[in-house]
């Protein structure tokens, strides 16, 4: 049965949920071109911000301009390359983790060019010795001259690092700023953490070798978790229990000085163990906004041993006492130009400096920590196999926020999340974060190297962001010894395998030459070129005829894939260029 239709409503009509054809509501409905383009960019592995450089060919003086993907490593910037920089990671990761012999090897032994470099450096310091003592001052002059010039020459015949420190003249400013001297603290660990066992670190990185029965030999490798303390009951959705109760103080410290007490952790941890255990890992905010840690450690360890160790690892902050605040951003101190210094805005009396304040801890006997960061007591440890679905997982785990911003990890959907967001990034803003930094003139100190350029509780370190929860370092933790390789190593891996799956034999478009990886006389000199520039086209023709190269780079690598598997020879005709190739999948 039909339903009877009201006089004058004309059914084809369109209802409140369908707009008008041609209404600006309608219109307003339709995809934006634009917005399209850079959906199917992504989609094809095209940056969405490339970097327009001008390469010129320092022989014939040819110019042209190449688009090198941006390198950013948020997908709310730039999809492609955050995902590409995933990729890589996953790949440094992987590739690490359960290997079964030394990454790296031992240094060649050393030419007579360079030892005779250093025979005349050690003649330069004893003749730099000599005339110190006899006062020659003059002489000492020259002579330091003359040892710069042989420590160029000492790293350009190839040796790392440093044949000796520099003279205390020659120092860079590390120390007290006033003295020069290094302050020393005691090694003497507290009384309230428990006591390590110390062995001699041994020059391997590999884990040991277990048998089964059946004589199998398997080599497995572990996950681990480590979180900080409580600050109080939390619900479900991360929320104190009792907001007032909270200590967002010691939350926001904790964050601040985090990366320190995981450097503590792995010393330790290597010092207990007797060898050079290597990890990878990525540090991510929890639910209650309180930073922990993930690694992927290379061989096992106990997980009594590495409960231990978190219970004993612990990091001292000594910073002068910040128990009362004695300014705000509303009532801060004042710059006094006569005097060069803070001052009270009152008695105009000038605040400690920073030397000042560091000596009065150090005149103190009785003395304690401003803040003592410790972990908390759950420490999650397990076995992995390689190999394993179980591996691929924990490693896609691992890198599983690195794309995005450290405050979008979890989603902020109720009021009272918003509230302890806002709770703890209040008291981020108005915790130091750095020596230098300057929210010490809230405190009445004055911090190192204080100027007048500096805004109480507006310092502009990455802690006091919102985005960062007061996590302003690195988020992926990677050992140096873990795979013997960096990430432009690794990109430099992939770029090897296009080139010999595709049967091209020279520099894709001269990605290696702006990168620096080639070693052969440099060709080409590299400027960023302006937007304005002739030659440099529009945002959206750069990006369609990039997509159109993808595709057609696509192509060619699925069917030299096909080949490859099939048994035949690549086609040695297929190119690639340096735009197609830093989108690779």
């Amino acid at each position: 049965m039909t339903a009877p239709t009201l006089p004058g409503l004309d059914p084809s009509a369109p209802t409140p949920e369908q707009p008008r054809p041609g209404s600006r509501a309608a219109r307003m409905g339709l995809p934006r071109a634009v917005d399209v383009l850079k959906d199917v960019a992504t989609e094809y592995g095209v940056c969405i911000r490339p970097l327009a450089m001008r390469r010129t060919d320092l022989n014939t003086g040819q110019t042209e301009v190449i688009d090198l993907p941006c390198g950013a490593t948020r997908e709310d910037k730039c999809p492609t390359c955050a995902r590409k920089n995933r990729r890589l990671r996953q790949a440094q990761i992987r590739e690490g983790w359960h290997r079964t012999d030394e990454p790296l090897p031992g240094p060649e032994p050393a030419t007579e060019e360079q030892k005779a470099l250093i025979v005349l450096r050690a003649h330069l310091e004893y003749g730099r010795d000599e005339a110190a003592r006899a006062s020659e001052w003059e002489q000492v002059e020259d002579l330091d001259q003359a040892i710069r010039e042989v420590e160029e020459a000492i790293t350009a015949e190839g040796l790392r690092g440093r044949v000796g420190p520099p003279h205390q003249s020659d120092d860079d400013g590390q120390g007290d700023e006033d003295t020069g001297r290094r302050r020393k603290r005691s090694t003497r660990r507290r009384q309230d953490a428990p006591d390590l066992p110390r062995r001699k670190v041994e020059r391997r990185t590999v884990g040991k070798v277990y048998t089964a029965p059946d004589g199998t030999a398997y080599r497995p490798s572990m996950w681990l978790t480590l979180t900080l303390d409580s600050y109080g009951p939390v619900l479900s959705d991360g929320t104190p229990v009792n907001p007032d109760r909270y200590d967002y103080r010691r939350a926001a410290w904790d964050a601040v000085h985090f990366p320190r007490l995981l450097d503590r952790f792995w010393q330790n941890l290597r010092r207990c163990e007797g060898w050079n255990v290597q990890y990878a890992g990525c540090v991510e905010p929890q639910r209650r906004l309180a930073p922990h840690a993930h690694f992927a450690i290379r061989g096992t360890i106990p997980r009594d041993v590495l409960r231990t160790v978190a219970a004993a690892t612990y990091h001292q902050v000594w910073w002068p006492v910040v128990d009362v605040q004695l300014y705000t951003r509303d009532r801060p101190p004042v710059w006094d130009e006569q005097a060069a210094a803070w001052v009270d805005p009152d008695t105009r009396q000038p605040l400690a400096t920073w030397t000042e304040a560091l000596d009065a801890i150090d005149q103190d006997p009785d003395a304690e920590p401003v803040h003592v960061v410790r972990f908390g007591r759950q420490v999650d440890a397990r076995g992995v196999m390689p190999g394993t679905d179980d591996a691929a997982r924990t490693i896609r785990y691992i890198t599983k926020y690195i794309t995005k911003a450290t405050g979008d990890c979890h989603t902020i959907a109720t009021e009272r999340q918003q509230r302890h967001l806002d709770r703890l990034w209040q008291q981020l803003q108005i915790t130091p974060c750095t020596d230098r930094c300057a929210n010490w003139l809230l405190y009445g100190v004055q911090p190192k190297k204080a100027h007048a350029k500096l805004k109480p509780g507006r310092c502009k370190g990455k802690v006091h962001q919102r985005e960062t929860l007061g996590i302003g370092g690195r988020r992926i933790l990677i050992s140096r010894d873990w795979s013997g390789k960096t990430l432009a190593d690794h990109k430099h891996d992939a770029h090897a395998w296009v080139k010999a799956l595709l049967g091209v034999t020279t520099d894709l478009a001269g990605v290696d030459d702006a990168q620096g990886a080639t070693t052969e006389p440099v060709r080409h000199a590299w400027e960023l070129a302006r937007p304005y520039d002739p030659d440099v086209g529009p945002m959206s023709h750069r990006l369609m005829r990039a997509i159109s190269e993808r595709a057609r780079w696509r192509t060619e690598l699925l069917a030299a894939k096909d080949r490859a598997a099939k048994g035949a020879t690549p086609d040695l005709s297929a190119t690639a260029d340096s735009t197609t190739v830093n989108g690779e999948d």
